[in-house]
């Protein structure tokens, strides 16, 4: 949040906060200040209808694995929610977040491959250095779509398991229980 002004000069409007005397910029936007007819303008920020959208801790994010060793898996985020992202992020899911039981056995090749649609939880936003840390811990969050080493869609035949329908071949997946919401139509 930037320091738009004192809040003793105007208050605080949609897309602020005020603290310690002073009104911040809760949103990336542009600053507007109306005033009121009792006395104090209104500061607010509006966003661009273009602007865009940044995932935020606790948000549900679709991303493709990218690379993967055997500490954790880079993934780039294409979705925040339902909302497709004008650019990626990129996301580090580490070996401690993918399982909420069992973290020590977990086994990051065998939970994703690179290509793999994966629906993850931000637990920690990044910065210019950093990634967007993610977790796969929940029943409802892993991998959605995977492909088989024939190229075919592999269906999911248990939490920890995927099948290819042309060769059979059985790998091993972090699966999501995708609850409905998540299905796009």
């Amino acid at each position: 949040g930037e320091r738009l002004c004192s809040a003793e000069e105007a208050t605080a409007g949609s897309g602020t906060y005020t603290r310690h005397g002073f009104i911040f910029s809760s949103l990336a936007g542009c600053m507007e200040k109306r005033s009121e007819d009792n006395g104090l303008p209104v500061v607010s920020v509006v966003r661009d209808a273009e602007s865009q959208l940044l995932p935020d801790v606790g948000a549900v994010v679709t991303c493709k694995v990218c690379s993967i060793n055997s500490r954790f898996a880079k993934v780039h985020i294409l979705y925040v929610g339902s909302t497709p992202l004008k650019s990626t992020f990129r996301g580090t899911i580490r070996r401690e977040d993918i399982r909420a039981t069992e973290k020590d056995k977990v086994e990051v090749y065998k939970s994703f491959r690179p290509g793999d649609i994966v629906l993850a939880k931000v637990i920690s936003l990044g910065d210019a250095q950093s990634n967007y840390l993610l977790s796969t811990a929940e029943n409802e969050l892993g991998v959605v779509v995977a492909r088989s080493e024939a190229g075919v869609q592999m269906v999911p035949i248990s939490w920890c398991e995927m099948q290819c329908p042309r060769t059979h071949t059985k790998e091993f997946r972090k699966v999501a229980r995708v609850q409905p919401q998540f299905l796009q139509t």
